[in-house]
């Protein structure tokens, strides 16, 4: 394996049904066990819900936005600092931004526990679009923890 010239970035798959690129990595973030066609019956579910409870929004621009709501701009990193770990926060790259929005959308969906599946990935998306609900919560928190420690953010390197 060729280590001399870099990281190869793999061509994204596209989602046969919409042709998007954002469904097919939604897709594969709700997939367990290699269940590629349950996490597809699940996600074409939860944008049918969507399409039914936005009736005058394309549910495409609905989840677009859903997930742009819930992705986070910086985290927390620890740094260990002679001999003291501090909390610095850090910028977030673009693709860290989605795979941590799509991580905790699905967390929080398989959570609600009584509602099927599609349902549930609905709920999330309609509360993130809304500006509410866990997702939204949980990118709150990580950005207070951000700002709590802006003082440690010179230790970023």
């Amino acid at each position: 394996m060729a280590r001399r010239h870099g990281a190869v970035k793999r061509v994204a798959p596209i989602d046969p049904k919409y042709k998007s690129e954002l469904v097919a990595r939604v897709v594969h973030a709700l997939m367990r066990d290699g269940k590629k066609s349950t996490a597809e019956r699940i996600v074409y579910g939860a944008i049918e819900e969507l399409r039914k409870a936005k009736a005058d929004q394309d549910p495409l621009e609905v989840l677009n936005t859903a997930i742009a709501n819930m992705k986070p701009k910086v985290e927390v990193k620890s740094r260990r600092v002679g001999g003291t770990t501090y909390p610095v926060p850090v910028p977030i790259r673009e693709v860290r931004q989605l795979s941590l929005a799509l991580r905790w959308m699905s967390q929080y969906a398989s959570a609600r526990r009584g509602t099927p599946m599609p349902k549930a990935v609905a709920l999330e998306l309609l509360d993130a679009f809304n500006g509410q609900g866990n997702v939204i919560k949980k990118r709150d928190d990580t950005h207070k923890m951000a700002q709590a420690n802006k003082a440690f953010a010179h230790y970023a390197w």
